[in-house]
């Protein structure tokens, strides 16, 4: 099987959900010639260390069935955590209010990085206010987003 974070996506939620978790998104990050698979779940009721190590478990018994990796490879399996990465338009809706920061595969504005308030999406856009100004970001410039906690 080739593998793209798609088709991994494909592969791991059944599983993931099986085991009662939300797959929540992964990163797929090369390390020279070794792969780095961090995959992301959730739960209601918080995911700990031992949710982690189960997962992880089915996962890597999965991989090693199903896909024929070029090189080595290192699953880790972790909660997305309160400074979360949102990967889909889903995760946008349910966190409109937080304050994010964003990163954009290019040049808007002279600027690849923003941070400010998510408004909510609109328009296959995410709506992101800047300093009481609103930018209206396509989901197909966007390279990250991810959630800056507030501590109070």
């Amino acid at each position: 099987m080739r593998f793209d974070e798609g088709s991994l996506k494909e592969l791991f939620e059944p599983v993931i959900e099986s085991l009662g978790f939300e797959y929540w998104g992964l990163e797929l990050l090369n390390h020279g010639r070794n792969l780095k698979i961090r995959l992301y779940i959730e739960a209601e009721a918080g995911v700990g260390i031992d949710d982690c190590v189960l997962v992880s478990e089915h996962i890597s018994d999965l991989l090693d069935i199903e896909v024929d990796f070029a090189s080595d490879y290192r699953l880790e399996v972790s909660s997305p955590g309160m400074d979360r990465i949102l990967f889909c338009e889903n995760h946008y809706i349910r966190h409109v209010g937080e304050r994010v920061e964003l990163k954009l595969l290019k040049m808007f504005d002279g600027q690849k990085n923003y941070e400010g308030l998510l408004k909510g999406i609109e328009d296959d856009c995410v709506v992101i206010e800047v300093k009481d100004e609103e930018y209206l970001f396509p989901i197909e410039d966007i390279k990250k987003i991810r959630v800056i906690p507030i501590f109070e």
